[in-house]
């Protein structure tokens, strides 16, 4: 490969790009694995993908954050290395990330002029702002220049970050989840615009979105990945929803009737947990919950489905009170529930978050106190206020032998942990009592083979002992494996349910993809 110089002529217009064979491993770990895709100049090409999918591994190789170990990737037909996000810039590739990247105390212009990078030691601030004043004017939205981007709402600051990578007259565009928090109104307006400077030839577009009606309307073409792997391609014209989604959820695979260990039916018995009409706003105050209704019962695994960002995550956090709900109501055993702490430990309602070492533990904390963390200010571990020190360790000692949680010691950081010790910690410290509803977010996520086996063997006790389990996974596979019914969830709302044994899967895809108009809507 040729390296990248800051001399070469500045080229204009859209950019071809063309990844041939796109590998990446983390360890024994494969991220992405022989990934191709072809963006002409001036298309649109939508990438898809479930959570480890390896959609983000791609663009960070594009923008210069990773460095492949194999494969090819040419920019107008040239073979290019693009070691750093400079020489990525250079390229003339921008990328609006998911999370923004404005420096909050500077102004809209300020931070748009120190996004050129290479700046001169003073700056002609009235020709910067004139220039600045025509380029907006040449857009369909406005945003004040003169505003503090920490003053913003999440809408202006999503769309100053559209802007500023327009500003910077960038050839191809990488969007991820770039209308997360915009309303329906605001993402077309911001994607027709952009749409008009690619049938312009001004602009090449990947965009990564679990948003389909987003993809029929904007994208030429759309590729698949599916852990790490190419899962499919077409243009958008040639395929449908369904299609889709059948390969982001790998939904051509049969079904084998064996996956399901044999276990006892779900006795009749009254629900244990209950929610009705449930309603939560995102970060960005728009509803991302829109009156969820399902009911669990002792015994019995009710698995969630649903392209990732459709309220499964706020779901969980409502659930585990770490986020408010808005309206509806909640019960556990029949009695009013608000996931206080208390209420968890009165009603005996555990977790098992996504990613646990940030939403189940204290990465600095020691392996003993993280175990502690549910029961801490219980008998045995406190008595008339105090911490027992030493009834803590010998339960430490207990949980790290019963769930051969590998560590160097019970005085070991968490955060020093692999994720799967992690995961075995926190099942650990979930699981060791009496039970009686469980919360579970994508359990096995980033786990190696025996790992997911050891985790499926624990939810599956727990199911048999009695315990009520909400699952919320984007892992079809799993979900027909352990659920004894599927909901699927779609723009907030449960918009079809069914026992899993019964379970289509392309129906069930159907139902991802936001097919809402027949099928029973109550889990």
């Amino acid at each position: 490969m040729k390296p990248i110089g800051i001399t070469r002529p500045v080229a204009t217009g859209a950019m071809a790009l063309e990844i041939l064979g796109l590998s990446k491993r983390f360890g024994d770990v494969a991220a992405l694995d022989d990934v191709s895709l072809t963006i002409p100049a001036g298309g649109v090409h939508a990438l898809l993908g479930e959570n480890g999918a390896g959609k983000s591994t791609l663009v960070k190789c594009l923008v210069g954050f990773y460095r492949a170990d194999g494969g090819t990737i040419l920019l107008d037909g040239r073979e290019e290395a693009i070691p750093s996000p400079r020489e990525s810039s250079e390229l003339g590739i921008g990328m609006v990330y998911q999370h923004f990247t404005l420096v909050p105390s500077m102004s809209v212009a300020e931070n748009l002029v120190i996004a050129r990078g290479s700046l001169p030691a003073i700056l002609n601030w009235p020709a910067e702002r004139k220039a600045l004043q025509a380029f907006m004017e040449t857009l369909p939205f406005s945003i004040p220049l003169d505003k503090p981007a920490g003053a913003l709402a999440a809408g202006e600051k999503q769309k100053v970050e559209i802007i500023k990578q327009l500003y910077l007259r960038r050839r191809l565009l990488i969007l991820d989840e770039p209308t997360s928090v915009l309303t329906p109104d605001e993402a077309d307006e911001v994607l027709g615009y952009i749409k008009s400077l690619t049938l312009s030839g001004q602009l090449s577009v990947l965009i990564i979105t679990h948003k389909f009606r987003e993809v029929t309307a904007y994208a030429d073409d759309v590729t698949v990945l599916r852990r790490g792997r190419y899962a499919g391609h077409g243009s958008v014209a040639a395929l449908s929803v369904e299609q889709m989604a059948d390969m982001m959820v790998g939904g051509q695979l049969s079904r084998s009737e064996n996956t399901r260990q044999a276990r006892k039916a779900v006795a009749d018995q009254s629900s244990r947990l209950v929610v009705e009409n449930l309603r939560a706003e995102g970060n960005n105050g728009l509803e991302v919950l829109a009156g969820i209704d399902l009911a669990v019962r002792p015994g019995e695994i009710l698995g969630i489905a649903g392209v990732s960002g459709n309220g499964q995550k706020e779901l969980v956090e409502v659930l585990i009170g770490q986020r408010q709900k808005s309206a509806g109501s909640m019960w556990v055993g029949g009695q009013p529930y608000s996931a206080s702490r208390a209420e968890q430990l009165r009603y005996k309602v555990n977790s098992l978050p996504e990613e646990p070492l940030r939403n189940a533990c204290v990465g600095t904390l020691s392996v003993a106190d993280n175990m502690a963390l549910r029961n801490y200010d219980q008998v045995p571990l406190a008595r008339a206020g105090w911490l027992k020190r030493k009834a803590l360790r010998q339960q430490a000692r207990s949980y790290v032998e019963t769930f051969r949680v590998k560590t160097t010691g019970i005085d070991a950081k968490m955060n020093t942990l692999s994720g799967g010790n992690v995961q075995r910690a926190v099942l650990a410290r979930e699981l060791s009592h009496a039970v009686d509803v469980l919360i579970v977010a994508n359990p096995v996520f980033g786990l190696d083979f025996h790992a997911v086996a050891e985790t499926h063997a624990r939810l599956l006790a727990a199911r048999e002992a009695g315990t009520a389990i909400l699952l919320v996974s984007e892992d079809l596979d799993e979900l027909l494996e352990l659920s004894d019914r599927i909901a699927v969830m779609s723009e907030g709302r449960i918009v079809f349910a069914t026992a899993a044994e019964q379970a289509d899967v392309r129906l069930l895809g159907h139902y991802m993809a936001g097919g809402h108009e027949r099928g029973e809507t109550t889990a």
